[in-house]
């Protein structure tokens, strides 16, 4: 069974859709009816982490959804991320007006090619060249008119005399200035050349909009919003939940509101209900298994367990479940088995480790890198060295005093190096208060398995229906963040687990 060409021809598939581009049309499976979402006339921002689907779902919905009556507008935030701001939104600004001029018929193009929106087009490249602040000198002029009037005999006639007086003016204009005294005047550009073209609805999706320095995202969603609010035009946003900045609070609110300006979808399902990521990539992979001629791949690849432990080391992320799932069938057929093992599974998940995930998450989180790490290997040391436990605790309490030091536990969960497995639980031994409980990502400790080290079994549960292990883990507090994030620490990540590894094995 694993080892036949449908299977070989199942790898393939996978591996095919690693990466996805906005110019192919990727493989989208629908479930939540998510794609249906998108058609609503309400601006979206769809969180989920890195593999979960977003791109995805943003290409597949641009290149199945159109219409004569609709436009999608795909923007990537990667092509614009080293831009400063407010260079960063006259592009936005030119990704949106060109690609509604180059919509619809040839002709439309020269008929309309002195419109509003074409000369908004052609000030907006100026400005782009231009330097963020400039000097302006401006004159202006003051005229005097004198006349006179005579007459003599049949002759008459009136003589003037003007005089003027010049006064220089000079003053700073900025860029961002230049922008927020347009803004009616784009958004009245944009409505009046959509209705020329006969468009209905502009759907504007802006991916991997995380990727946007993060104290500035408040500003660009706002400028965006503004520009669209009213109009038939919405924005449908890509991003990590907690690598996005949606709104500040200064003398005005900038920025916009999840569930009032904002509709939120997610598409992260979490190791805290296992029974959702299961029953969710097992259809994902019978759907793919189909393509290829298989019928319930979910359940004949595997031994008993082995799907489980898959979804376990995958943290419930869809292209990572694929990706180990692509490597333990090799890795089974290497070893001449008819199925995929639990064994498989953690060294496909150890050949797809750490690594990766830290190489992305310093990609993600830019200048924050150095802090998060910090945090990280604090952890790392607390669990595996210290209490020789996989998982452990946080304190509620702790959490909503100590809102920017949680929030780096919870970007560290983004980056998929922890997982939460219990949102809100208790802690045995009478410890008073309530807890957010965490795991290391397994592909920590499970290849090679690292020995007097407790694996907290949190999928299963006891007699009174309490996950097994999760109570009783350590508390981190949050003030050991705090230290880690002030101490001098030369010491990469890599290395510390490195030495972790080296010590195992000399035991």
């Amino acid at each position: 069974m694993i080892n036949s060409p449908e299977v070989k021809e199942l790898i393939n598939l996978i591996k095919d859709s690693f990466r996805v581009r906005p110019n192919q049309n990727p493989i989208y499976i629908d479930f939540s009816n998510n794609l249906e979402r998108l058609k609503a006339k309400q601006h979206q921002i769809i969180f989920g982490r890195r593999g979960s689907g977003k791109s995805c779902l943003l290409v597949h919905f641009k290149n199945t959804i159109s219409d004569n009556d609709s436009l999608e507008i795909y923007i990537e935030a990667d092509e614009i991320k080293r831009l400063g701001y407010p260079d960063i939104l006259t592009r936005l600004l030119l990704s949106i007006m060109e690609k509604i001029v180059t919509s619809r018929n040839w002709w439309q193009k020269i008929v309309y090619s002195k419109s509003k929106l074409n000369k908004s087009i052609k000030n907006l490249r100026k400005l782009l060249d231009q330097a963020e602040n400039r000097q302006v000198k401006q004159e202006e002029n003051q005229t005097t008119n004198y006349s006179t009037k005579a007459e003599k005999g049949i002759f008459s006639g009136s003589f003037g005399k003007s005089n003027s007086l010049g006064k220089l003016s000079e003053f700073q204009e900025s860029k961002l200035d230049t922008l927020e005294r347009y803004l009616s005047d784009y958004k009245n550009a944009l409505k009046e050349e959509i209705k020329r073209r006969n468009i209905q609805t502009v759907y504007i999706l802006l991916d991997d909009f995380y990727l946007i320095k993060k104290e500035r995202q408040p500003d660009v969603v706002d400028y965006l919003h503004r520009l669209v609010r009213g109009t038939e035009m919405y924005l449908k946003i890509g991003t990590v939940k907690h690598r996005t900045t949606l709104v500040r609070n200064e003398e005005q609110t900038i920025g916009v509101v999840l569930n009032q300006d904002i509709e939120p979808i997610n598409l992260d399902r979490t190791l805290e209900n296992l029974t959702a990521p299961t029953q969710f990539l097992s259809n994902l992979l019978n759907s793919l298994g189909k393509k290829v001629g298989l019928n319930n791949p979910a359940i004949d690849l595997f031994n008993p367990q082995a799907l489980e432990k898959l979804v376990i080391a995958s943290g419930g992320v869809p292209r990572d479940f694929l990706t180990i799932l692509a490597d333990a069938i090799e890795n089974a057929i290497s070893q001449n088995k008819n199925h995929i093992t639990p064994t498989n599974v953690w060294k496909s998940a150890s050949s797809f480790s750490y690594q990766n995930k830290l190489k992305d998450l310093r990609v993600d989180v830019g200048a924050d890198a150095q802090s998060i790490e910090k945090v990280f290997r604090d952890i790392l040391k607390f669990c595996i060295v210290d209490k020789k436990r996989t998982s452990f605790l946080v304190a509620q309490e702790e959490a909503q005093k100590e809102i920017n030091l949680h929030e780096l536990i919870l970007q560290l969960m983004d980056g998929k190096l922890l997982h939460i497995i219990e949102p809100d639980t208790s802690a045995a031994s009478n410890r008073p208060g309530r807890y957010e409980a965490y795991t290391l990502d397994f592909s920590l400790f499970m290849e090679p398995r690292k020995r007097g080290i407790e694996i907290v079994e949190f999928w299963n549960f006891d007699e009174s229906g309490r996950r097994i292990g999760v109570r009783e883990s350590p508390i981190y507090s949050l003030e050991n963040a705090k230290n880690a994030i002030s101490n001098e620490d030369d010491i990469t990540t890599e290395t510390l687990i490195d030495n972790f590894e080296n010590e195992q094995s000399s035991l």
